[in-house]
């Protein structure tokens, strides 16, 4: 199995995406022959970049505030255009997840704008992969993919709590959504290398 590389592109405000964020790189590590790095966007540098752009698949992660992906996000979201333009994440994969203090939040329309940064950009979107969890009087508020989305992970975090009371169902989520990433990334370096020999 070749090794491949993961990159999370994510900001926090609060701590508590950090949080998501943290256990989808844990997913992602959990598939071997995957080596997996965080970027946070807000703060990102030469180095950042260079990392994204050697990854074999960006998972990118933001708060959504006010309906839409955070500023800091957006803002890294327009730098991007260079490297848009030079096509250099063209056919990477890609994925997203998103947190709110609302159970809805409007989170759908963050997971829409970062597919549709990722089609810009030329990549593969990754889906969730999950059917939804706690839609039955059977189920639980424990169940992954306890919201409900289809195109990345969606979790929800109390704005009067901190990072640390992230719902652990939306944490394992998040590492469903790292392994997804990563094995759909292994199976597509297999089939570039059997059609590249």
């Amino acid at each position: 199995m070749p090794q491949i590389s993961v990159a999370i592109a994510y900001t926090s405000g609060y701590g508590h995406t950090r949080e998501f964020a943290n256990s989808v790189a844990e997913g992602a590590r959990s598939v071997a022959e995957t080596s997996v790095d965080l970027v946070d966007v807000a703060t990102i540098t030469d180095a950042g970049w260079s990392t994204l752009g050697n990854a074999d698949a960006i998972i990118f992660g933001t708060p959504t505030y006010m309906g839409s992906a955070s500023g800091a996000f957006h803002a890294f979201a327009e730098a991007s255009s260079k490297t848009w333009m030079q096509r250099s994440w063209q056919d990477k994969l890609a994925a997203g997840f998103t947190n709110s203090g609302s159970m809805s939040g409007d989170k759908l329309h963050t997971l829409q704008y970062l597919s549709l940064l990722a089609a810009q950009h030329g990549m593969h979107w990754i889906s969730l992969g999950l059917l939804p969890g706690w839609n039955t009087t059977t189920a639980s508020e424990h169940d992954d993919n306890r919201l409900g989305f289809y195109l990345g992970a969606g979790a929800q975090s109390w704005n009067d709590q901190g990072p640390d009371a992230a719902h652990k169902a939306d944490l394992n989520t998040a590492r469903h959504l790292g392994r997804r990433v990563a094995t759909v990334g292994h199976t597509f370096a297999a089939g570039n290398f059997v059609a590249t020999a």
